[in-house]
């Protein structure tokens, strides 16, 4: 244990200082076992138990820690896989990145009806699609489930693709002539169904992520498509600056290609 001494006497405020020495802690891998306890830390750092809460309260905001009412603080689990915003990404790619082999489960590849999604696609109800559906892997466990529906018209060809370590937009652009340049996504946080909770191994007090997307050719609707991926596992993120601003611009831990 290197537990760091407090200035008491004009170093800033005490719950500051903790809050800094913790982060100094988590980062040496120190509480990799355990994260202790408000009364240990009391103990600890000779500090009040509202001095504590002060500083818990900054590192659960700071995503380093959960702490939930009635429960001992644990250390967060960090994303293994970072994905940018603002592109037409590749989540293929982003998994291959970081380091972890990506692999696909082909739970469904058919062309069927949906009144519903070829109204978002501005079809007539009854128009055939080719639908999509994998299980996605980053490593050994599941990442994310994927569903997308596309014009049976243009992307038939794809019957004949091998969809367990591929790209879709690759396999689009290559079988089928059609390259995706324009798109719109939905971002949010939800909880899965038990169905799709066990489907991603996704642990009880994990949420997913929910992203709708609709991706156009040459301003015709050609894609919709629906993922959720592991909140535990995956992180969105972007840059801003004092001078540029905020930016939504790829990652150095992810590529910008096509999912």
């Amino acid at each position: 244990m290197s537990v760091g001494r407090l200035d008491r006497a004009g170093g800033g405020p005490l719950w500051k200082q903790l809050q800094e020495d913790l982060v100094r802690r988590l980062r040496s891998g120190e509480f990799d076992d355990a994260f202790p306890g408000e009364l240990a830390l009391v103990d600890e750092y000779a500090v009040s138990r509202h001095t504590v809460r002060q500083a818990l309260g900054q590192l659960r905001t700071d995503g380093l820690i959960i702490a939930e009412r009635g429960r001992q603080p644990r250390v967060a689990t960090v994303p293994e896989i970072r994905q940018p915003m603002g592109a037409l990404y590749s989540l293929f790619s982003s998994v291959e990145a970081s380091g972890l082999p990506q692999r696909s489960a082909v739970r469904a590849l058919d062309v069927r009806a949906d009144g519903v999604i070829a109204a978002r696609l501005n079809l007539d109800g009854s128009t055939p699609l080719l639908y999509l559906e994998r299980l996605r892997y980053a490593g050994d466990e599941p990442l994310a489930l994927d569903r997308v529906w596309l014009p049976a018209t243009l992307a038939e060809p794809l019957l004949d693709a091998d969809f367990t370590h591929t790209s879709l937009y690759n396999e689009l652009s290559t079988r089928a002539g059609v390259n995706l340049d324009h798109g719109r996504e939905d971002i949010r946080a939800v909880n899965p169904s038990p169905s799709e909770r066990a489907l991603l191994h996704c642990p009880a007090d994990a949420a997913v992520f929910s992203i709708v997307r609709q991706g156009t050719a040459q301003n015709r609707p050609v894609e919709w498509r629906h993922t959720l991926v592991r909140g535990d596992r995956f992180a969105l993120s972007a840059e801003f600056s004092a001078n540029a601003g905020y930016r939504l611009t790829p990652s150095t831990t992810a590529l910008s290609q096509a999912w």
